[in-house]
């Protein structure tokens, strides 16, 4: 019962962790790994797109809270 509770409370602490207050920030930035991953399998450098994505995803989330 004890490894239940840690492995339910490990999986909430992650999800809060990694998805947070805005699920489309993860969402994004998952995408662009994935968009990344693929570049970088044929062979184009796109090391700047996560950065690039994150600077602006935290632009529009910064936005969104300040309208609330």
């Amino acid at each position: 019962m004890f490894l239940l509770s840690w492995l339910i409370g490990f999986g909430r602490f992650w999800y809060g962790f990694i998805i947070g207050d805005d699920w489309t920030v993860a969402a994004a930035i998952l995408a662009g790994l994935i968009v990344t991953a693929i570049l970088n399998s044929r062979g184009v450098a796109a090391w700047w797109l996560v950065p690039v994505i994150v600077v602006v995803m935290v632009g529009v989330s910064l936005r969104r809270a300040s309208r609330a």
